[in-house]
């Protein structure tokens, strides 16, 4: 399956493949950017689409990432289980809690989470 955007809760959503390529680079999260121009304002990846470093905040790839959403106007959604990842990193833990309480970038387990998130604040 494709990248599509679908209609979702009421929001216009660009739902990536799972099996598309990986999330590695700040220009890869471009690209979605550049994908969800096409109408959508909500951008859900799957987990396993993000590089592992991106679960690295040392790395700040994930804070590169987010703010580039943030910039562009644009919500990410991070969907599936990311457990292994806040099982090693409180800073992590930290950050997913934080921004699961903001609009801009949601760490949700799975769309059915999304949609109930997007009801939530429309």
């Amino acid at each position: 399956m494709p990248d599509v955007v679908r209609e979702r809760a009421g929001a216009r959503v660009l739902e990536c493949d799972p099996d598309g390529p990986p999330v590695a680079t700040v220009q890869d999260a471009l690209d979605l950017i550049g994908a969800a121009f096409l109408g959508a304002e909500v951008v859900a990846v799957p987990a396993g689409r993000l590089d592992g470093h991106f679960f690295d905040l040392g790395t700040r790839f994930a804070g590169e990432v987010m703010q580039k959403f943030v910039n562009y106007r644009l919500r990410l959604a991070i969907i599936g289980d990311i457990s292994r990842h806040l099982a090693t990193s409180p800073a992590l833990r930290a950050l997913v809690h934080e921004s699961n309480r903001a609009d801009h970038v949601w760490f949700l387990p799975d769309l059915d989470a999304l949609d109930a998130r997007l009801r939530a604040v429309a």
